[in-house]
């Protein structure tokens, strides 16, 4: 069972802990790759990027949820926005050095 969502999908747990990163691109969008903790199964990935898509400017979200690195496209957002949009969701970003 999920023990992030209890969705009842079976899943072996992933804690990830890489920093945060961000690459410019020359059209004035951004890739920035985040990493979330506390991710299990595909509910809690759907759950992420729904929050995530939320936020303004983004235009694009990838999960990779056995590393638990999330890649978000887009431009005028920032990490506190993105932060507050996983934690909605009920996870973890991981700090930023």
């Amino acid at each position: 069972m999920c023990t992030a969502c209890a969705c009842g999908t079976e899943s072996a747990q992933t804690t990830a802990t890489a920093e945060a990163s961000a690459a410019d691109g020359q059209d004035g969008k951004v890739g920035r790759v985040y990493s979330v903790s506390g991710m299990t199964c595909g509910h809690c990935v759907s759950s992420v990027s729904g929050e995530i898509g939320k936020v303004g400017g983004v235009t694009g979200v990838a999960v990779d949820l056995p590393t638990g690195a999330v890649t978000v496209s887009g431009a005028g957002f920032s990490d506190e926005e993105v932060r507050a949009a996983v934690e909605q969701a009920g996870y973890q970003l991981a700090a930023r050095s």
